[in-house]
């Protein structure tokens, strides 16, 4: 029986894990004025050592991190299997994560205050790295989904890029000073959190001493090339074993029956330098995706109608349907998403991700939403084997 997960159906740019009432709409209709607050020349800097600022940190009480990431496998049968989530009890390095563009505030520079979108995306694309490292997520006042709405509707972008390149700095810094201790450490981010992950390698790691410290790069859903000389980015080079360490995995992922078309932005070359793709799954397997995709964003109310079999756990988990793989155009460099359908049995055939515009699928974003849900189990097995191989070495030193 043919059915299709048209999850998180009205979001855009990783708004993960909401209801599609709760989805922001970004028809670019006719923009709010901007804030008078939007053109900063000066400003406060947060002080990330106050909890508050933080979504999750070992030190938190109310850490967005410790939630229930139990999951639910649904084999091509029907037949289901309850996946328990285990954190790591003493992990040996550290997971540092910056969130996509999710915001729903007003104004152009998100505020410090973490809602339900902060809270939703983490849900999705960080906690499970728990598994294998401390977890370290700062908020940061990123550009929001309300300056995007501008942005699309006039061309006027109106956020402060200083402002949140300086929450990204003072978090990291205090991250290092105060409890870094020497540790390696992953850094994570997704679109616009990716791309405060590779301004601030750019900026202020690479070719300092802590790039020593630097395990991996988990940075996806945004651009970046490789130098045509030398086949890295900034020296850095891509990750190509499950071991490799100090190395980039990146990639944007689209449906293998709907790959990018001329003019698409995401997995452009840049002249001759060939945008990244970085397959976790050709890492850590045999190209299949061990996909964490949450079980209630985005549907219909019924579970069952939903997946063919109840659901209780707040992600659900299809081993076998989906695989992926590296392409190549004259252009572009993607990661290519595809299902294995059977419409003889009962469970799904399709998984949703698409970004969406008043029901109009935006085929030039590909899979842009569920980037990290896709590769999520891939990703944090990578982790761990990365970390395992950064602490070998250390030791032998």
């Amino acid at each position: 029986m043919f059915r299709t997960i048209a999850a998180l159906a009205a979001l855009t740019l990783a708004a993960c894990n909401q209801t599609a009432s709760d989805a922001p709409d970004l028809t670019p209709e006719t923009p709010p004025p901007a804030p008078e607050t939007s053109d900063t020349t000066a400003f406060n800097h947060n002080d990330y050592t106050d909890m508050a600022t933080w979504l999750c940190h070992p030190g938190k009480a109310d850490d967005a991190c410790a939630i229930d990431l139990t999951a639910t496998a649904i084999n091509p049968d029907n037949s289901t299997e309850i996946i328990p989530f285990e954190a790591a009890t003493d992990p040996g390095f550290d997971c540092f994560y910056y969130y996509p563009t999710v915001s729903n505030d007003e104004t152009d520079n998100s505020d410090m205050i973490a809602n339900a979108e902060e809270i939703n995306v983490i849900a999705n694309q960080f906690a499970r790295y728990g598994a294998s490292c401390r977890l370290f997520a700062p908020i940061y006042r990123q550009r929001t989904l309300t300056a995007l709405r501008r942005a699309m509707a006039t061309g006027e972008d109106l956020g402060d890029p200083e402002l949140r390149y300086a929450d990204i700095l003072d978090s990291w810094t205090t991250y290092m000073r105060d409890h870094n201790d020497g540790r390696g450490v992953i850094l994570i981010g997704h679109s616009q959190g990716a791309g405060m992950v590779y301004e601030l390698l750019q900026r202020d790691i690479v070719g300092t001493d802590t790039q020593k410290q630097i395990i991996a790069v988990h940075s996806i859903g945004t651009n970046r090339h490789t130098d045509t000389a030398t086949g890295t980015w900034q020296g850095l080079p891509l990750c190509a074993a499950s071991d490799d360490t100090g190395c980039l995995v990146t990639y944007v992922s689209f449906r293998e029956t709907s790959p990018p078309s001329a003019e698409t932005r995401f997995g452009l070359s840049d002249g001759d330098s060939r945008a990244i793709c970085v397959n976790p799954a050709a890492l850590t397997g045999d190209g299949a995706l061990a996909a964490y995709l949450p079980s209630t964003s985005g549907f219909d109310s019924s579970e069952e109608s939903r997946f063919g079999v109840e659901i209780t756990t707040p992600f659900v988990t299809l081993p076998g349907l989906v695989s992926a793989s590296c392409e190549r155009s004259d252009k572009h460099d993607w990661l290519a998403i595809t299902i294995h359908a059977d419409t003889g049995d009962a469970r799904i055939d399709d998984i949703g991700g698409d970004v969406k515009i008043g029901g109009v699928i935006l085929k030039d974003w590909g899979l842009h939403i569920v980037d990290m849900n896709l590769t999520m189990g891939n990703l944090v097995s990578l982790a761990e084997s990365q970390g395992a191989a950064w602490i070998a070495a250390r030791e032998s030193e």
